[in-house]
């Protein structure tokens, strides 16, 4: 099996917000300590689940900061730093270098549906920009609106800190064609938490979590018994987090998880604009698989 460089469990963090919609960095630093406490090998701040289409790149840089400060020593930390516009990705990776970030998770451009070619160059051109800061690259043609092929994935690790991967296309094929084209060089991560542990089957080392901020302890377990050979016991356990991993999709990432951490005691605020905040529906419903999981 391939490194895990980031370790195994990887939490994509909610952004908090405070009652005026500004970045909370004070929570966010609380959460980050509590990720790290209850599973959580490294973090992802400015990801998907973070929002960064909406903040600024001061309040990125901030919020950053604020959780390396907080984890410090204990845990990773990553920085989205993609963007659609190379040079704005470039500006993002080195400023997450400088800023101190322990990787980046750099997202396929959206939007512009670039062919493998542009793909093949933009990746380039962020991974010479930053050359000693180790890279996710990030596969989620569902929001990006193309896909990077393993190929295209094969011909960048020429650049020796393209060391990982996000596999979000649904598929845990994915993960073959890249084991077939990368070798065990390229550390996968699951973007899934529902497919984590058939893609650990399939040569994945983790995966980059939304459930993790809800039962992160659980979720080790769950790969560390499937790392030590126990596979009904990590069954067992995906099996009974199962129905919340899918609950979290209910909606848009991260509306539900948001609404979640509120119901367990987190005011991390709703997601800002386009996202809304979670229906009493949908609110109701992630109560009851909570409810489930907790002891009674």
């Amino acid at each position: 099996m391939s490194s895990a460089v980031f370790g195994h469990l990887v939490t994509a963090m909610v952004t908090p917000f405070d009652s005026d919609g500004a970045v909370d960095l004070g929570l966010a630093g609380r959460l980050a300590r509590h990720l790290v406490d209850h599973g959580s090998d490294a973090l992802v701040v400015c990801g998907t689940t973070g929002e960064s289409p909406t903040l600024s790149w001061d309040e990125q840089h901030a919020l950053l900061q604020a959780v390396l400060l907080a984890v410090a020593g204990k845990a990773k930390v990553l920085a989205g730093t993609g963007s659609n516009s190379t040079a704005e990705a470039i500006e993002a990776t080195r400023e997450a270098a400088a800023l101190g970030a322990d990787g980046a998770l750099v997202v396929v451009p959206y939007y512009n549906k670039p062919p493998q070619a542009g793909l093949e160059a933009h990746f380039a051109a962020v991974a010479a920009a930053a050359p000693n800061l180790p890279l996710m690259l990030y596969n989620i043609p569902a929001r990006t609106g193309c896909s990077l092929a393993p190929e295209t994935t094969a011909r960048l690790m020429q650049y020796s800190n393209v060391v990982a991967f996000k596999a979000a296309s649904g598929s845990v094929d994915e993960v073959s064609s890249l084991r077939a084209s990368c070798g065990d060089r390229l550390a996968i991560y699951s973007g899934d938490d529902s497919l984590t542990l058939p893609m650990l089957a399939l040569g994945a080392v983790g995966v980059v979590s939304v459930a993790s901020h809800l039962v992160g302890e659980e979720l080790q377990q769950m790969i560390q018994a499937f790392l030590a050979g126990e596979i009904q016991k990590a069954l067992s356990i995906h099996e009974r987090l199962l129905p919340l991993m899918q609950g979290l999709f209910c909606s848009s990432n991260p509306i539900p998880v948001k609404a979640a951490l509120e119901l367990e005691g987190w005011p991390v605020g709703s997601a800002r604009l386009p996202l809304v905040p979670a229906s009493s529906v949908i609110r109701e419903s992630l109560a009851v698989l909570l409810a489930a999981l907790r002891p009674t």
